[in-house]
């Protein structure tokens, strides 16, 4: 797999804050990449960068193997946190006119908008002006005019701020079919949620630095405890009264365990141990979540940060 985003050493001050201080990240191609971080952390700043609004003072972007240059704008769709679009303009008017700023003709531009229009139910509302619209309709207006010329990349920033739980799973369901078709996608976030649910990789930024880097699946399993374990037996058997159990769900009959097993013993031996107590239904192991590692990472360095301004 290639890396179809490789951003080197960047570095962007503006006066005496440091917005970026030597990031580096790999968006592999075909795949769903998260941008993960608090508030202020560089994350747009970086987004930027990649879509030449501003200019790095340090550093390369490399896209598709060679160094990203004006032309490659093209081959990019953007859909900033700060949505752009004019007011007082009709929405279908508005839309065909982004599209044919992307390059495609007016026919061809037409087409295109009545299927996405179609699909995402605001065919209604091609003649009305845009302040007539809600604000997620608004949106869905400018992640279609984002998408309509078929990009091979894709970048959003805070796609799903403002929209309401049923608009959001419908972003989500079109971005991995995206991807499904070959797009490159990268787009920032605040909801971890949506980060288990699309994210292929991450990285996760904080203080302008880059302090964690990888696919879902490594990083969940990096940072994993591993004397905590999940462990489901029927509801009607009885708990091991030596098993040190952290919290106990029933659902269709089965208790689900999460235990703390003792430092020192092996799976096979702690099965084998609670196995001759209680039937044994499934055995798995915990893994975090997106969310209890971005605030362990983000709180471990905002401790270290207090730590030193105190010294």
């Amino acid at each position: 797999m290639s890396d179809y985003i490789i951003a080197e050493g960047i570095v962007k001050r503006f006066a005496e804050h440091t917005a970026l201080d030597h990031v580096g990240i790999r968006v592999p191609e075909g795949k769903v990449f998260g941008l993960l971080g608090p508030n202020g952390a560089g994350k747009t700043t970086l987004i930027r960068i990649i879509n030449h609004i501003t200019v790095a003072d340090e550093g390369s972007v490399t896209f598709d193997g060679h160094l990203l240059c004006e032309a490659d704008m093209m081959r990019i769709g953007y859909l900033p946190e700060e949505r752009g679009l004019y007011k007082k303009m009709k929405v279908g008017e508005q839309a065909v006119y982004l599209a044919r700023l992307k390059g495609l003709s007016e026919r061809d531009a037409k087409q295109r908008l009545k299927y996405w229009f179609e699909k995402f139910d605001i065919m209604p509302w091609w003649h009305r002006k845009l302040e007539e619209l809600s604000k997620g309709m608004q949106q869905k207006v400018q992640f279609i005019t984002t998408v309509l010329h078929e990009p091979p990349l894709l970048i959003f920033d805070e796609p799903f701020s403002g929209f309401d739980p049923v608009n959001a799973e419908l972003l989500k369901r079109e971005i991995l079919e995206l991807r499904d078709k070959g797009h490159t996608i990268l787009f920032s976030t605040h909801n971890m949620a949506s980060v288990e649910e699309l994210c292929d990789s991450i990285a996760l930024i904080n203080h302008s630095k880059v302090v964690l880097q990888g696919t879902v699946e490594t990083t969940r399993a990096q940072y994993k405890d591993d004397r905590l374990k999940r462990v489901t037996i029927p509801d009607s058997s009885p708990i091991p009264p030596d098993l040190k159990v952290v919290n106990s769900e029933i659902s269709h009959g089965r208790r689900c365990l999460t235990v703390e097993k003792p430092a020192g013993e092996t799976n096979s031996a702690f099965l084998t141990r609670i196995g001759q107590q209680t039937e044994i239904l499934a055995f798995d192991e915990l893994l975090p979540s997106m969310n209890d590692i971005f605030l362990r990472v983000v709180g471990k360095e905002q401790d270290q940060q207090l730590n030193t301004t105190e010294q």
